[in-house]
């Protein structure tokens, strides 16, 4: 998700009919592969809206869908939370905006239901969808699951597995108000000089290579390091792509497990950085 560019006009809102509930279902194997096995029918879809969940669409004015976000909500902890399953873009209409948009619809809804705690996963090694995520909606996370969901069929998962980070979205904090308004500075380029290094990289022959994780810092904030587009080295250096996945789940699970937060993801160029710190401010 990007907000680089401005998305088209669109419509977010519930979907409402069943030819609207089952064209998403058919979308999801658009986006995610033909037998997709984490596909939501449309009769999931349909007992969602109905039971405090939310699956709502993005429509241009034909009604055709371009993007949706669906979720669940349960108690935690004895909380109310609501866990985001699925969010998606038409390719025509990534790095639009549009994905945020439907985040920013998500928050509005459930924080008239008086839900303020959002969780869903993402990918560690995408180094766009991870930015957006910390830098302008203000996530935090401190929850890594190694291959969340295993074999999905999905040709997007082929490789690298499903190593997954869990966001934490406090939906009417300060950070995120801060984040979603723009008034809340992101941490620049230059601030990833500070910190120790958990997984840093090495020049290689075509792609910076990782580091062997290093697992005895002590220091208040921590750095992992991860490529900067990791699809496009999964297809041209597949070995090299695991190793990152292996290296950056190494430094995850230990500096997590100390009681680390991850509070930013920071891009340099060919390269972007985790920030991990033992005392976030939020």
């Amino acid at each position: 998700m990007s907000s680089d560019q401005t998305a088209p006009e669109l419509t977010i809102r519930p979907f409402s009919a069943l030819e609207e509930y089952e064209a998403c279902a058919d979308f999801q194997e658009e986006i995610w592969g033909v037998g997709f096995s984490e596909r939501v029918s449309a009769a999931i879809l349909m007992v969602a809206n109905r039971i405090g969940g939310l699956a709502a669409g993005a429509f241009n004015d034909e009604g055709r869908i371009q993007g949706f976000v669906f979720g669940l909500t349960g108690v935690e902890d004895g909380d109310l939370v609501h866990w985001s399953d699925m969010l998606a873009v038409r390719e025509g209409l990534r790095d639009q905006g549009l994905g945020t948009r439907l985040k920013h619809y998500q928050r509005d809804v459930l924080l008239t239901r008086g839900i303020r705690r959002m969780r869903w996963t993402f990918d560690p090694l995408q180094s766009r969808n991870a930015y957006v995520n910390f830098a302008k909606l203000g996530i935090t996370s401190a929850e890594y699951i190694p291959d969340m969901y295993g074999d999905t069929g999905s040709p997007l998962h082929r490789g690298v597995g499903t190593d997954r980070l869990v966001a934490h979205w406090r939906m009417d904090s300060e950070r995120v108000t801060g984040r979603i308004s723009g008034e809340c500075v992101v941490p620049s380029p230059s601030d990833v000089q500070a910190p120790g290094r958990a997984v840093s990289a090495r020049a290689g022959s075509s792609h910076p290579e990782p580091g062997d994780p290093n697992l005895t810092l002590e220091d208040p904030s921590v750095l992992i390091s991860i490529p900067g587009e990791i699809d496009r080295l999964a297809k041209e250096d597949m070995k090299m792509a695991v190793d990152w996945r292996q290296a950056t789940r190494a430094a995850f699970l230990h500096y997590f497990s100390r009681g680390y937060e991850a509070t930013e993801l920071i891009p340099t160029g060919q390269l972007s950085h985790y920030v991990l710190s033992r005392d976030p401010s939020h």
